[in-house]
């Protein structure tokens, strides 16, 4: 998380043992996620039932990009959500590889099939009358998502058949959770390189 000091300033390392930071934490509801505090040292944060259903974290190589998505992912967990991590970096989310509630998934096949299922879960948050079951929420944490879009892309053309469509069906599923997501309570946190 972040502090901004002033405007002309990059922003301060905010630890969860500053004062009153786990407070806030606590307090948040569980669809809420804290970003950090804004220059009058208030909380920043997101509803995702509210505001908006996913987060984009976009820097320069090494800006925090993935820093921000586990302390985004941490949160989702510390709430009883479940995560779905998409790492093709394989070592940037590697912290939450073997914590309950998390699915971890490295190689693109394996994202590949994830994606699949995830468009397979959206008719399991939602019951036939557009209403949300009420099941715990689903972050997917979509680390470097430029990269594994095109990776993706080139997966699909290796494996399919000459019968099948040529447009990845993973990123096809991608796009609809991108759309979907809100009333089905799975959020995807996109990590990119700008």
């Amino acid at each position: 998380m972040w502090k901004t000091t002033k405007k002309s300033t990059l922003p301060q390392l905010l630890r969860l043992t500053d004062p009153g930071v786990r407070e806030q934490l606590q307090a948040l509801p569980t669809s809420q996620v804290l970003i950090g505090h804004g220059t009058d040292a208030q909380p920043v944060r997101i509803d995702l039932d509210k505001d908006s259903p996913h987060v984009l974290v976009c820097s320069a190589s090494g800006g925090g990009t993935s820093t921000v998505l586990r302390t985004l992912t941490a949160q989702f967990l510390h709430h009883g959500g479940d995560v779905l991590v998409l790492d093709t970096k394989r070592i940037s989310q590697s912290w939450a590889r073997d914590l309950p509630g998390v699915t971890y998934c490295r190689d693109i096949a394996d994202i590949h099939d994830a994606l699949l299922g995830l468009r397979t879960e959206l008719t399991r948050h939602v019951d036939e009358n557009g209403e949300t079951v009420d099941l715990p929420h689903l972050a997917v944490v979509f680390e470097s998502a430029g990269h594994t879009l095109r990776q993706l892309a080139r997966h699909w053309d290796k494996v399919r058949q000459a019968s099948e469509p040529k447009a990845s069906p993973a990123v096809n599923a991608y796009e609809e959770l991108l759309y979907a997501g809100r009333e089905a309570r799975i959020h995807i946190l996109v990590g990119a390189q700008s």
